[in-house]
């Protein structure tokens, strides 16, 4: 083989890895569906029948259990279930809940509301600190309540 294919391979190799090693840590922590489709089952194994399919990348996920290549997890609604790991993210996303909620511009409950957005809509969590996420909604950025999102803990700062 030569070196370029050597090479070739052990990136691919790498981008294989990668969500397997990134999602290793202790449960329970947050995560998020990297597929536009993913099966979750009621058991960690192929054998296991499917209980529910997600059909939206980028949905808040709770990981909760460990076995091997999959992750027991929970969804906003409650609904758990076994995933392989190759179809999470380590990218840390959050579903608002409630009632229509307010995107500002600073981390302020004075600050300007720059945008409402309805409970259901998910947005990437770029980071929260004392109880403030700053999140990005297909390219439109705000700061929202952090208990207003499901994806981060109440307490939790996230960089």
């Amino acid at each position: 083989m030569s070196k370029g294919g050597l090479a070739a391979t052990a990136i691919t190799l790498a981008l294989i890895a990668a969500p397997v090693s990134a999602q290793q840590r202790k449960p329970p922590y947050y995560a998020s569906i990297a597929a536009s489709k993913a099966r979750m089952r009621t058991g960690p194994g192929r054998n296991y029948p499917v209980n529910w399919v997600y059909v939206r990348a980028d949905l808040p996920i709770r990981v909760i259990d460990i076995y091997r290549d999959w992750r027991k997890v929970e969804s906003a609604d409650g609904t758990s279930g076994w995933m392989q790991v190759g179809l999470l993210s380590d990218r840390r996303t959050g579903i608002v809940q409630g009632g229509i909620t307010e995107l500002r511009e600073s981390a302020d409950a004075g600050a300007r509301v720059a945008w409402r957005v309805a409970p259901g809509v998910v947005g990437r969590i770029i980071g929260c600190a004392r109880g403030w996420c700053r999140i990005d909604i297909k390219g439109r950025g705000g700061y929202i309540e952090q208990a207003r999102l499901w994806g981060v803990a109440p307490d939790e700062d996230v960089d």
